[in-house]
């Protein structure tokens, strides 16, 4: 196995609202996905080389800002990126209303219309991917796909 990859993920839930069972799906989905499959490695900054994985990671929203804790599999402290949450707002709203109407049209439409829907969701958590990977430029390096999973976990920390 590569040693750029997450290989534990933690969710600090203190004071979230409990999840629908949608949510809590997606979440348990975003995790088994991600840890089966994932792209994160840690660029080499001023001049010192990156410690390789694989990484564990912590993320939590705390003072209004994401903050993505990073350990080596031993769970020896790596360091950590504090985000502003501003960029992610909007797209992360956005993502939570087509995820209410696609929930919604699962229980009653016809599958081409879920179909629509679904397309919209996958634009806008592309969208959602895109964001992160930009906020973690210079930080840590992720492919679209485990960008994707780790977005989908920043939606489940603002739930609520």
């Amino acid at each position: 196995m590569t040693q750029n990859r997450i290989c534990h993920i933690d969710i600090d839930e203190r004071g979230l609202a409990a999840p629908t069972p949608e949510i809590e799906q997606e979440r348990r989905v975003a995790i088994f996905d991600l840890l089966e499959d994932n792209s994160f490695a840690l660029p080499a900054r001023e001049g010192r080389a990156a410690l390789p994985g694989p990484y564990r990671l912590g993320l939590a929203i705390r003072e209004g800002r994401l903050v993505v804790e990073v350990a080596t599999e031993e769970a020896a402290p790596v360091g950590a990126f504090h985000l502003s949450l501003g960029p992610f707002r909007q797209v992360v709203k956005d993502y939570f209303q087509i995820c209410e109407s696609y929930f919604d049209a699962v229980k009653r439409l016809p599958p081409s219309q879920i179909e629509t829907i679904d397309m919209a969701r996958r634009g806008i958590h592309n969208e959602g991917a895109r964001v992160l990977q930009e906020r973690l430029e210079g930080k840590a390096e992720v492919d679209i796909d485990t960008a994707r999973r780790l977005f989908t976990l920043i939606c489940v920390l603002h739930w609520g």
